[in-house]
């Protein structure tokens, strides 16, 4: 590799895209545009500049950008978010991808694509773009309405999806043909890794990072993170699939973790430069001789993308109960596609399936719809008066009475439906670790005791697996106790689902004795029956069992039980909770004696951690400020009533204030003002006119603002403020 060579690519990039994004951030368009544009006159398509001297170069930082970006975006999505977006979004992100999956299939047949062409054109128009549409929001200020955090859950879905897409259309490239049974294995290989990632990385990591905590310094996290994120990203290629999968992954394990925020805001500098390079390669696939040729496909892709998203993300809203105004504004706010329409390019490119046509033109869609979507958001409003006063009333009386019922069927469930809920969870998990001990006992302990003990390998073998199993499956056949659950099924149900349970553990048992005898097999299965019914009546095992599962549910709702303080109890009925003080909280900017927060929440603030230093039992002159995070030690009851309070958020304004709206401006006091005589003080001028007074001239003299300053006749005034309210008191 020619490292000057590297450098000298990667510096002329970066100081191109600096230059063009500082630009685009003055005329106030998405800076991912800039970098597109940047990448486009990097490359040798545009002759009026010099080029990079080695694409190669550009796509080995590339990769690095995907694998971070998909890691970063795994930290902004976690599982419990998944969890808490509710079948509404669910429902929606699959009406999307299923329709708009087959309007990029329809089209791309029109363009005359093979079948996989038309697949991976079908996959990139079918996602949304997670950094425009958070970017509209947050510049538009739409942030806190209902439609904007569907439409975030709708994303959280999206991303999930297109993780499993990206190995979806992998395995068709490979294989180049859409086979059942080959999906189907591909899905559930899929699956069961993922799963046995989550269950080792939720239940390893957050308890090792916690005996670590105190030399987790932002830079020993920020190596920590990376570390994890690259060592998971090769891993995951030796299991067979992507480097992002892997990165997307343990981004998420660790988005559960209370150091989420953290290592979000300690890995963003190396997202944003990673992430700058593989937005500015993406600009040097842009080729204007086939824009210039395929114009018509650039146009035809853009509409469909802007009326698929709309009608499909409209429908799917209003399918799950939501409201005709609320659907309407987020299926108008989903018209864009981005980051996951080039990784999936991406992806066919290095498998050599895809059109060389194909690249360009999506970027080119891309660019025009990040252009119109805040037009389109702002378009959501009238577009939906317009439909209210055309639609039929009858129709419009079905939409509101399916979203009333949609409503009721939500607030009322079956009262065992949690139990059934968590015994079909516990039942998944545990035999996929079952599952993954008799594949790795099969491909790797048989092999290595067949060398080691001889004849006795497959015994040994056969008790080394039933050992390793017997925890997981005397888990699988214990039942759940109602205080974990808050709630007593039925007996018909308790019996069916421990009946279900018992054959399930019997079928993996047997399975393990099956695999290495034949003729002994049924001696074996009973006796190994036997062994397990003699341990499953061990008090002692049940409770190590009980631990091992308590346990790996505490590291899975970690972030809120430290926010919360719930099972962190230290004496008593007094628990010790960790909350971050928002930007909203009523207590910023006070000292801890005047917030009173013992004498109205009976709490005790024992310690504040602002960046790296920790104040140890604060006294009373310690002021709190946003971004703290204070050791509170209370009951739940006390603790839950302060923690909206300390962790309240600012909302975003409506219309951000640009600071170029206030001027320095001078005006001359005639003889007939009533300023005459007056000071700053007692003119009132920065409660009546927003103006500040900050300097006098009179005649030779010029005098610095003060508050007894008197105003005189011929006086110049020097003010800062607006120019109209300047205009009013001129």
């Amino acid at each position: 590799m020619n490292i000057e060579g590297l450098i000298s690519d990667l510096a002329f990039i970066l100081l191109l895209g600096a230059i063009v994004t500082v630009l685009f951030k003055w005329i106030r368009q998405p800076v991912v545009l800039g970098y597109i544009v940047a990448g486009f006159l990097a490359s040798p398509h545009f002759e009026y500049l010099p080029s990079v001297t080695t694409e190669e170069n550009i796509d080995f930082w590339a990769q690095i950008g995907i694998v971070i970006l998909l890691f970063s975006l795994g930290l902004e999505f976690s599982f419990r978010k998944l969890l808490n977006s509710g079948g509404s979004a669910v429902v929606t992100a699959l009406i999307i991808i299923t329709g708009m999956m087959c309007s990029g299939f329809a089209v791309g047949h029109l363009m005359h694509l093979d079948y996989i062409n038309c697949l991976f054109l079908g996959g990139m128009l079918s996602m949304s773009s997670t950094t425009i549409i958070i970017k509209a929001f947050t510049d538009m200020g739409l942030r806190q309405k209902k439609f904007a955090s569907l439409v975030l859950a709708v994303l959280i879905v999206e991303d999930l999806f297109a993780v499993l897409m990206m190995v979806l259309l992998s395995s068709i490239a490979i294989n180049n043909s859409v086979e059942g049974s080959e999906l189907i294995l591909s899905v559930g290989k899929l699956v069961f890794f993922l799963v046995i990632w989550f269950l080792v990385g939720v239940y390893v990591l957050p308890s090792l990072l916690n005996k670590i905590r105190r030399f987790l310094n932002n830079e020993t996290l920020l190596i920590v993170a990376m570390g994890l994120c690259l060592g998971m990203a090769v891993f995951s290629v030796y299991c067979g699939f992507s480097m992002a999968l892997g990165a997307f992954v343990m981004g998420s394990i660790l988005a559960g973790t209370s150091y989420a925020e953290r290592i979000e805001h300690v890995v963003t500098p190396v997202k944003d430069l990673f992430g700058s390079v593989f937005f500015i390669s993406v600009g040097m696939m842009v080729q204007p001789a086939i824009l210039f040729n395929y114009w018509g496909p650039v146009i035809i892709l853009s509409a469909v993308v802007i009326v698929g998203m709309i009608i499909f993300g409209t429908t799917g809203m209003l399918v799950t109960g939501q409201t005709l105004k609320v659907a309407i504004q987020s299926g108008f706010s989903l018209t864009q596609i981005g980051e996951f329409a080039f990784i999936i390019a991406n992806l066919g490119m290095s498998l050599g399936v895809l059109n060389d046509t194909i690249y360009p033109i999506v970027v080119a869609v891309s660019v025009i719809t990040t252009f119109t979507t805040p037009y389109f958001i702002k378009m959501s409003e009238p577009c939906y008066s317009l439909i209210e006063r055309h639609l039929p009333r009858k129709l419009h009386f079905l939409i509101d009475r399916y979203q009333k019922d949609a409503d009721r069927c939500e607030a009322v469930g079956p009262s065992w439906g949690p139990v059934l809920k968590r015994y079909t969870w516990r039942t998944i998990l545990y035999s996929i670790v079952l599952l993954a001990i008799a594949i790795i006992s099969n491909r790797y302990l048989k092999p290595y005791l067949a060398d080691l003990a001889g004849e006795w390998s497959n015994l040994l073998a056969l008790v080394i697996t039933l050992l390793a199993m017997s925890p997981f499956l005397l888990a699988l056949m214990l039942p759940l106790s109602p205080e974990k659950t808050g709630v007593e099924p039925g007996r018909v149900p308790r019996i069916v689902m421990s009946i279900f349970r018992y054959i399930i553990a019997l079928a993996f048992v047997t399975g393990a004795v099956l695999s290495t005898y034949s003729a002994k097999a049924v001696i074996g299965v009973i006796v190994s029956a036997l062994i397990l019914m003699a341990l499953y009546f061990s008090k002692r095992v049940r409770r190590s069992m009980s631990r091992i599962e308590s346990t790996f549910m505490d590291n899975l709702n970690e972030r809120e039980l430290r926010r919360s303080g719930k099972k962190n109890a230290i004496v008593h009925d007094l628990h010790q909770a960790y909350m971050t003080v928002g930007t909203a909280c009523r207590f910023a900017g006070e000292r801890l004696m005047d917030s009173n927060m013992r004498n109205h929440y009976g709490v005790n603030v024992v310690g504040i951690q602002r960046d790296a230093n920790y104040i140890p039992i604060p006294d009373g002159r310690t002021r709190i400020y946003p971004g703290d995070t204070l050791t509170v030690i209370g009951t739940d009851a006390q603790l839950e009533k302060l923690l909206p309070v300390v962790e309240a958020e600012a909302a975003q304004p409506d219309t951000l204030f640009d600071p170029s709206q206030v001027k320095l401006r001078h005006i001359l006091i005639s003889d007939h003002s009533p300023l005459i005589g007056k000071t700053p003080r007692s003119a009132s001028l920065r409660d009546t006119y927003g103006v500040l007074v900050i300097a006098v001239d009179r005649g030779e003299e010029h005098i610095d603002s003060q508050p007894d300053c008197v105003f005189q006749d011929g006086d110049i005034l020097w003010l800062f403020g607006k120019p109209s309210e300047i205009e009013k008191l001129k």
